[in-house]
């Protein structure tokens, strides 16, 4: 289940949830009681896991990829 953070405009409280996906928002703060109780909008925490391709998986293979330093990137230096 995701953990959801809240804010009250009201109190000025932020805490987190967790909660169910399909779950309705929490409509009042569990500090204040107030309806100013919002869900923030904030980076999703995942990790990948299992074979593929990680950021990892050329930096001990004797420069099998391109390195930035090299000009092949495509960034501008």
């Amino acid at each position: 289940m995701p953990i959801y953070e809240y804010h009250c405009d009201a109190c000025g409280v932020n805490k987190e949830h967790l909660q169910k996906m399909s779950d309705a928002p929490i409509a009042a703060c569990p500090a204040c009681g107030s309806a100013d109780y919002k869900k923030c909008v904030t980076a999703a925490g995942f990790q990948l896991k299992g074979s593929g391709w990680y950021a990892t998986d050329f930096k001990n293979s004797g420069g099998s990829a391109p390195s930035c330093g090299s000009g092949n990137c495509g960034h501008s230096h």
